[in-house]
């Protein structure tokens, strides 16, 4: 566990003296050296007053020696870039259970999207949400169901339900894969991710639907990760047109070909 020397590393850096950092947190100086010092241990409200006043995830506080860092590495840091980022800063999940202490799949239906990117932590919030059970889903996980609109994710239809798997550690984020990401500004995207974190500290988020430009989205602006597991609908999905087409036009050259090759044999 790294939280003292890091607490203490980071203070100095951006120049706060005890009785500075102390007061902001309000707590005693002697408490904040307690805790610099090794002689006291912090509890988890304590940890989440100290990732948000260093802008840096908890994760990071406990289990990363700060100190064997770069200095850019340090900079992206308190840039607000963590570069060990594993979900939100606090990545503490809001979520309901049923009478048997099972988690729920809360679903966010197209009304509920504009307050969700509000009330995502909140419990209140969080527990009025339509709750249910799917059978073939892992206990073990978390799930939430989103009500997407409109066509960039074309076949997937609009007003279509997707279920996505919560993401834990933002770093395990497959490129090329479909998520649910909630977003500060735009709420609730659904798109198919390419992981730049480590590099660039972005997301670049492609449409299904060639018509829609893709975008990048930097880290800062990412609240949640779902990872897609299946959608449901009740409209069939559109039918690629242009690979029937594609089809016919190969069935029809292979018609050509066997019909040359029976004039060369004869």
């Amino acid at each position: 566990m790294h939280f003292n020397t890091n607490i203490k590393l980071l203070r100095k850096r951006k120049g706060r003296t005890q009785d500075d950092v102390a007061f902001a947190l309000g707590m005693k100086r002697s408490t904040l050296s307690g805790y610099e010092n090794l002689i006291a241990q912090p509890g988890i409200d304590t940890l989440i007053a100290f990732s948000k006043y260093f802008n840096v995830a908890i994760d990071t506080l406990i289990k990363v020696d700060l100190a064997a860092l770069s200095e850019s590495q340090l900079n992206q840091l308190e840039r607000g870039y963590d570069v060990y980022i594993r979900g939100s800063n606090l990545r503490v999940l809001t979520t309901t259970i049923d009478s048997q202490n099972n988690e729920n799949i809360e679903l966010v239906g197209e009304k509920a999207k504009a307050g969700y990117t509000n009330g995502f932590a909140d419990p209140e919030y969080i527990k009025v949400l339509p709750a249910f059970h799917l059978p073939f889903l892992s206990r073990n996980k978390k799930y939430r169901s989103f009500q997407i609109s409109g066509d960039s994710m074309l076949p997937i239809p609009d007003g279509s339900y997707v279920t996505g798997e919560y993401v834990v550690d933002w770093n395990f984020i497959r490129s090329h894969q479909p998520y649910i990401i909630l977003t500060r500004e735009e709420g609730v995207v659904f798109k198919i991710a390419e992981n730049k974190l480590k590099e660039e500290g972005k997301l670049a988020l492609h449409s299904l639907n060639p018509l829609y430009e893709p975008y990048e989205l930097h880290v800062d602006e990412i609240r949640e990760v779902w990872k897609f597991v299946h959608y449901i609908s009740s409209e069939m999905p559109e039918p690629n047109r242009e690979r029937d087409q594609l089809s016919e036009t190969v069935k029809q050259l292979q018609k050509n070909v066997q019909a040359i090759q029976m004039r060369l044999n004869l």
